[in-house]
């Protein structure tokens, strides 16, 4: 007898373009360069226990997670749950890389995005990049600023207590402010030059955000000197002109050298490249 098989709701066809739409992201991310110390197919950065085969491990890894926490926002799915999903995919990542942390900060900010992303599209809501950001904030923004479930320590919260920074929560239950003013406004360019736009909304993360990784790896000191020199290579007109993506190279490999890493940045990258990616 034959079997009839029912097609998804729309919200679930929504969920698997969402989630796609997620992990090419993740590639994309990957795939810029120059990015100042950070895992590309050109180098390792500054990372000896990772490589760009690794991310592609991890992202695999991953490519289930996103329209399910996806879905999970289209079934208006309490903060809880979908921290649970996050776990979950947290220890699937770890597994691919041999418990390497590969994008431990994008399973949280893209995870969220792609939730209320997947709570907009169930009811027919236009995927507006900047509204969908700023949804992050009004749905979830009051209990990431308090919520102190048990969690391992990470290395970014060690440095938001010493430095008083922000870090991913703090980005999250903003409404991503550095997503909406300096990543996205960059990425207007993607169509017509993706790499080059995708490597300048970088740098214009990099200038403004207290990115913890770098903290971590090398304090106050290392964060404002990479800011400065992110600065610079947008006032030489980005990565599009020969000074600006010469200066963009040299700071890449002064990072290597003083083992200087911006991972959050990566992820404010990753986040803004899947929400331009949505729009379009």
């Amino acid at each position: 007898m034959l079997q009839v098989v029912p097609m998804p709701a729309p919200h679930c066809v929504a969920a698997v373009r969402i989630g796609r739409l997620a992990s090419l992201a993740l590639f994309l991310e990957l795939a810029c360069y120059p990015k100042p110390g950070l895992v590309s197919f050109v180098d390792n950065g500054a990372h000896r226990d990772m490589d760009a085969q690794t991310l592609l491990a991890s992202i695999d890894a991953l490519s289930g997670y996103f329209p399910e926490i996806a879905e999970a926002g289209a079934d208006h799915a309490p903060l809880a749950e979908l921290r649970d999903l996050g776990r979950a995919a947290e220890i699937r990542m770890l597994t691919a890389t041999q418990g390497v942390n590969t994008h431990r900060g994008a399973i949280f900010a893209i995870g969220l995005l792609c939730a209320a992303a997947g709570r907009r599209m169930a009811i027919g809501t236009a995927p507006d990049p900047v509204d969908i950001a700023c949804d992050v904030g009004q749905l979830w923004g009051a209990t990431l600023g308090t919520d102190r479930s048990a969690a391992p320590i990470t290395n970014g919260q060690k440095v938001r207590h010493r430095y008083g920074a922000n870090g991913a929560r703090g980005e999250a239950a903003a409404g991503f402010p550095t997503i909406r003013r300096a990543v996205l406004p960059r990425l207007e360019a993607f169509r017509r030059h993706p790499r080059a736009a995708a490597s300048d909304a970088l740098f214009a993360s990099l200038a403004v955000l207290e990115d913890t990784n770098l903290l971590h790896r090398g304090g106050a000191e290392g964060l404002g000197f990479v800011r400065q020199e992110a600065r610079q290579v947008l006032r030489l007109g980005g990565v599009r002109t020969g000074p600006g993506h010469r200066r963009a190279v040299a700071l890449h490999k002064e990072c290597i050298r003083r083992n200087l890493s911006p991972g959050g940045t990566a992820d404010m990258l990753s986040a803004g490249l899947f929400l331009k990616l949505l729009a379009t």
